[in-house]
Order: C-alpha cells, then sequence, then structure tokens
C-alpha cells in the first residue's frame, strides 16, 4: 500500500491536489485531525485488498504546531508504514490573491494579525514539515490542469480526461441558465410554433424535430457549433475543467432548442463524449431528459 501525506501553506492548493489524486483512483481523506493519521494509516492498511492508495491531507487548521505532525510521522515510521510527504505552497502574492478572490480568513489570520503576518507565520511553522517532504510542489501560476499534471508526473499516474458536455435547452422567456457556459440563440429558424399540428408538440417529436432541420440552416448551425465544440473541447480538458454546460435557447424552449439540443447530444454520443441533456422548459418548467 502507498500512504501519501499531503500538507503545505493554507490556499496553496492542498484540496485541488487531493481531488487530482481521487480523479486517479487515490482514496483520498481531507482535513483529517492529526491525532488520527497513525490509527487510520493502520486501518488501511487491514484493508489493503480495498485500498492500494491512500492520501491523508492535514494542514495547520487540525494541529496547533509543526510538532505534533512530526511526532505523527515518526509514529507511522515505528509502526513500519512507508509513506511520502506532498508539500504544497505559493508565493506571498498568489496567496494573498486567492484569499482576497475567496473572501475567507485565513486560520492564523486574527484581528491583530494581518494577512500578510499569516502566512509569513505559517510559512515558519510549515518549515520542518517541508524540509521532510519527498516532493514539493509551487502552485503559484498553475492551473488546475498544470496542477494535475504535476502530481500525475511525481506519482507516475495517468491523468484521466473526462469531461462531460451538459446540453441545456431552454426558453429565452424563462431566462438563460445561471449554470451556462455557452449560450447560442437559434430563434433565427424556422419556428414551428406557428404551424397549427405542430404546436402542441416538441422537439422531441419528429414532426417538429424535421421541421426545423427541414431547411438546411439548422443543420449547417450543427455542424459549426459542433466543429467549435470538438476544438475547444480538449482545451477545457487541459485547464483541469470537469463539464461544460451549452444552453441552445429559442423564445418558449419547446421546439427548436430541443430539436438543436437533441441533435447536438446524439452527435456527441456518436464521438464517445460523455453528454448529459436537459430540456428545461419544454413543459414550462424544469424537467430532465
Amino acid at each position: 500500500m502507498e500512504f501519501i501525506i499531503i500538507s503545505g501553506l493554507s490556499g496553496a492548493g492542498k484540496s485541488r491536489a487531493a481531488a487530482a489524486l481521487e480523479d486517479m483512483g487515490v482514496y483520498c481523506v481531507d482535513n483529517m485531525p492529526v491525532e488520527l493519521l497513525p490509527q487510520l494509516a493502520e486501518i488501511f492498511l487491514n484493508m489493503q485488498e480495498k485500498y492500494q492508495r491512500v492520501a491523508l491531507v492535514t494542514d495547520i487548521r487540525a494541529w496547533g504546531g509543526a510538532n505534533e505532525l512530526l511526532f505523527a510521522l515518526d509514529e507511522l515510521r515505528s509502526q513500519g508504514i512507508v509513506f511520502r510527504i506532498l508539500f504544497l505552497y505559493a508565493d506571498m502574492p498568489t496567496l494573498i490573491k486567492r484569499y482576497k478572490e475567496t473572501r475567507r480568513r485565513h486560520p492564523l489570520e486574527t484581528d491583530t494579525v494581518s494577512l500578510e503576518a499569516a502566512i509569513r507565520r505559517e510559512t515558519h511553522i510549515l518549515e520542518p514539515i517541508r524540509m521532510q517532504a519527498q516532493d514539493v510542489i509551487n502552485t503559484s501560476g498553475l492551473t488546475i490542469g498544470q496542477l494535475k499534471e504535476k502530481i500525475g508526473d511525481i506519482f507516475n499516474m495517468e491523468v484521466t480526461r473526462h469531461i462531460t458536455v451538459n446540453v441545456i435547452s431552454f426558453g429565452f422567456k424563462y431566462g438563460v441558465p445561471i449554470e451556462s457556459d455557452l449560450v447560442f440563440d437559434v430563434r433565427f429558424l424556422p419556428n414551428p410554433y406557428y404551424e397549427e399540428d405542430l404546436r402542441h408538440k416538441t422537439g422531441l417529436d419528429d414532426p417538429v424535430f424535421d421541421y426545423v432541420f427541414r431547411s438546411g440552416k439548422a443543420a449547417e448551425f450543427l455542424e459549426k457549433l459542433l466543429d467549435l465544440l470538438l476544438f475547444t473541447l480538449p482545451m477545457y480538458e487541459k485547464e483541469g475543467k470537469y463539464s461544460l454546460t451549452v444552453a441552445i435557447g429559442c423564445t418558449g424552449g419547446h421546439h427548436r432548442s430541443v430539436s438543436i439540443a437533441r441533435a447536438l447530444a446524439e452527435q456527441l454520443k456518436q464521438r464517445d463524449i460523455p453528454v448529459r441533456i436537459e430540456h428545461r422548459n419544454i413543459d414550462g418548467d424544469t424537467k430532465v431528459r
């Protein structure tokens, strides 16, 4: 069994590192009390058939000083448990920027201790841990994807790519889905609403679908949209994005948007790209298909 201890500065990306390892098949325990580290390691040792690689994430929130973690690591060694330490840090401007963006408070920051002073104090406290670490990563300037690549290289694990495309059809009269990454307006296409025998059907019905694609413009639009996605998806994956939400809108979300979303999802499935499709306003409210 391989044990990985993840530690480092607050805001340096320990949880991101744990998420990357989870994507590579490692079982991770985040923000674990340091006192439980030896006991938890022993439990996992007795379950080696189920857990081959385990990462335990601990930081200054879970212990009062570096000595507590050093003592726990010594106890692991006395038990004959082999482990390696992954230590993450970032430079001062990067850490300050991250805390300002998230509006979270540093664990050592108080009314009388500034953010910069808290970071400097934590850096000093964690220096003994950093000195013992087999692997040290400076996350300053790294994207999530680049961090995953570094971790994959360190632990000789394959970085899996499994971005999922969420395709949503919707009606503009109900508002644009807030989770959208890309929004496309298909109100330029022929509207089946004005055909009496199609008005009360939806894009899931073949007569409506065929009507929308009859002019050739829908097929041409779909081809260009598919080209765009096939071009950008690998780059989104490289940046560490797990899902991409593509919203297709028409007036009411019953006919044109449903037809285009339906066709787009089928084209992506044919290329073995994971797809989830939702027709948000097909019945005037949220409905998943």
